[in-house]
């Protein structure tokens, strides 16, 4: 079975937050509206784009969904 995205970038959380990648599982991992079921690039994309100010940057989700989609296959 397919994992969600969300459920991934949990696995990356850090109890120190030493990298940006942590950084934004800890905080996803906050984010009670995040779409946790999703496993969709373009709805998980639109929703960190307009709610969230945890993410410096939109190239981390990018990097991190290409590490998803290679372990999620």
């Amino acid at each position: 079975m397919k994992r969600s995205f969300y459920h991934y970038l949990m696995t990356l959380r850090g109890p120190n937050a030493a990298d940006e990648i942590q950084v934004f599982a800890n905080n996803a991992a906050k984010d009670i509206q995040f779409p946790k079921q999703s496993d969709s690039y373009e709805e998980i994309s639109d929703y960190l784009e307009m709610n969230v100010d945890y993410l410096s940057n939109m190239d981390i989700f990018d990097s991190v969904w290409q590490k998803y989609l290679e372990n999620n296959r």
